[in-house]
C-alpha cells in the first residue's frame, strides 16, 4: 500500500520526558521492539531511573503480540497490566497536550523541542496521580471520567 503515516513515539517517566522519535511509516510489531531497543532504556538511564521502575504501554495490538511480550521478558521488564478497554488511563495522552506547535511545516522540529521542555514536574504528577486515575476509570466501569 502506498499509505504513508507519520506518528511520535515517546517515553517519560516521573523524573521527565525521555527520548521522543518520529515514526514515518506504518508501525509493526517488529518496528515497536527496535524502537523500544533503542529509545526505551536509553531513556531511562538518561533520566537515571533507579531498579524497579514498571513499564506501561496500551493494548495495542503491537504491544501485546507473544513476539513483543516475549521481547519483554527477556530484557526484564516489569510491564503494568493493562484493562482491554481504558480511555482515561494513558498519561502520555496528557503529555501530549504540553506540546503547541505553531508551524505545521516544522512540526517535527517543534515537537522535539517542545517535549524537551516539559518540566519533570509535570511528568511526575503524572505518575503522582495514576492510581487515583485509576480508581477513577474503575468507579465508572471503564467509562470516561474526569480525567
Amino acid at each position: 500500500m502506498g499509505v504513508e503515516t507519520s506518528c511520535f513515539g515517546a517515553v517519560f517517566s516521573v523524573k521527565g520526558p525521555g527520548r521522543l522519535i518520529r515514526v514515518k511509516e506504518r508501525m509493526n510489531g517488529a518496528m515497536y521492539r527496535q524502537i523500544l531497543s533503542e529509545n526505551l532504556l536509553p531513556s531511562a538511564r538518561a533520566l537515571k531511573m533507579k531498579r524497579g521502575w514498571v513499564f506501561q504501554h496500551d493494548n495495542d495490538p503491537k504491544h501485546t503480540t507473544r513476539v513483543t511480550k516475549e521481547w519483554l521478558r527477556k530484557k526484564h521488564f516489569k510491564v503494568l497490566k493493562w484493562p482491554s478497554q481504558s480511555p482515561d488511563l494513558n498519561p502520555i495522552e496528557n503529555l501530549w497536550r504540553e506540546l503547541k506547535p505553531q508551524n505545521i511545516t516544522a512540526l517535527e522540529d517543534i515537537c522535539m523541542e517542545e517535549w524537551a521542555k516539559i518540566p519533570a514536574t509535570v511528568c511526575e504528577n503524572l505518575v503522582k496521580t495514576y492510581r487515583k486515575r485509576l480508581t477513577s476509570v474503575m468507579a465508572n466501569k471503564g467509562y470516561i471520567t474526569k480525567y
